[in-house]
């Protein structure tokens, strides 16, 4: 690498530092947090494990007709739709109301309510975004920016990618290995300072880089397909059917459920979605085997909300190698692949940008000190 190549990558990286550094620090802490977001969150309201010991809810039971029930009584609007949250686990169950609107998926109005175990009353309800937790969430996925903060979050991670490479290039030894990785403790404070900005990122570079290309794939949705579409396949995509009718009388999510069991009944149930007046079919988000991510699967059951039909069924297993890829990017990002431990991984590594960006913003301070004590000193003498 010549002198001027050097020179270049040095203010490309010291410029990218400065400008992105403290975004990536937010979105690591924030990352951080998210992790076990569900469990700080059932930590710090503590009515919503009120039931606890009390079995879950799964296909078959006549619980989630009773939380419907409740659910319209809280919120009579018919047009209003719900979701709610299959966890498998003993304890409230937490749903989402999207009032209508014609917004969709993270950026719709909603309000998250907690059910007693039974359906038959509502033991927590807030609105979205204001309490820590979901503040959090939005915070990291836009930067409380809404469409333009998701835009910036998303294209932020391609260029803090950047940032790592030409960290990487920056610190590839041109002599000794051995003195390139040492940690000297007896050097002045502005050479351990660059020392543990060096070591860190080195170590972390690529579990780190892997977070932030998931993290800006999951931003950009439709630059993620056009990649899949130019470079594996074209992603298999969830169809979008409709009911038989606009109205009528809704059949009970029971039998619903009965249809949809039916139609994959090897499959675990992590969503129901409940529509509101109007064409939209009851949606059933499920885990199939070979789905990586419990928590958010990507199979989904569709079926006829006044007749019970099953409209269509969207299997991962049957999808496209773009699918098997896209399978991967939510459990990697959030460290749910490797359970518990990866979990905690993750949780440390979000750590590592802010400490980047501490010890990368007090070297070049120091080193921007000095230089003008030097010329200060020289133009005295």
């Amino acid at each position: 690498m010549t002198l001027s190549t050097r020179s270049l990558l040095r203010q490309l990286h010291l410029w990218f530092g400065l400008s992105l550094g403290l975004v990536f620090a937010v979105l690591g802490l924030t990352g951080s947090a998210l992790v076990f977001y569900v469990e700080i969150d059932a930590a710090l309201h503590k009515q919503v494990m009120s039931d606890a010991g009390l079995p879950a809810p799964e296909w078959e039971s006549a619980v989630w007709d009773q939380a419907l029930m409740t659910a319209r009584a809280h919120r009579p609007d018919p047009g209003g739709e719900w979701s709610f949250e299959v966890t498998g686990e003993s304890g409230s169950i937490p749903a989402r109301y999207y009032p209508p609107s014609h917004l969709n998926g993270h950026h719709a109005e909603r309000e998250m309510v907690w059910f007693s175990a039974d359906g038959a009353r509502i033991v927590r309800s807030d609105r979205w975004g204001a309490y820590l937790m979901s503040w959090l969430y939005e915070l990291h996925m836009h930067l409380l920016a809404g469409e333009t903060g998701r835009q910036i979050v998303g294209w932020s991670g391609f260029a803090i990618l950047l940032l790592l490479v030409t960290g990487m290039m920056l610190w590839w030894p041109r002599g000794s290995w051995r003195k390139a990785l040492a940690f000297k403790r007896n050097a002045v404070p502005v050479r351990r300072i660059r020392d543990i900005h060096k070591l860190s990122g080195l170590w972390s570079l690529g579990l780190l880089s892997l977070l932030v290309l998931t993290g800006a794939l999951l931003a950009l949705p439709d630059i993620k397909d056009r990649l899949y579409a130019a470079t594996i396949s074209a992603p298999h995509t969830a169809p979008s059917p409709s009911s038989s009718a606009a109205s009528g009388k809704q059949i009970p999510v029971s039998q619903a459920l009965k249809a949809a069991h039916r139609a994959l009944p090897d499959a675990s149930l992590a969503f129901i979605d409940v529509p509101g007046v109007g064409d939209k079919p009851f949606r059933f988000r499920v885990q199939v085997a070979g789905d990586l991510h419990g928590r958010f699967p990507g199979s989904f059951v569709f079926v006829d909300q006044y007749s019970g039909e099953v409209l269509a069924v969207h299997d991962i297993r049957d999808g496209t190698a773009s699918s098997a890829v896209n399978n991967w990017i939510r459990a990697l990002h959030d460290g749910s692949i490797g359970g518990l431990l990866g979990r905690f991984l993750a949780v440390i590594l979000g750590f590592v940008p802010v400490l980047l960006y501490i010890t990368g913003f007090l070297y070049w301070y120091r080193r921007l000190a000095s230089r003008a004590q030097f010329n200060l000193t020289g133009s005295i003498s």
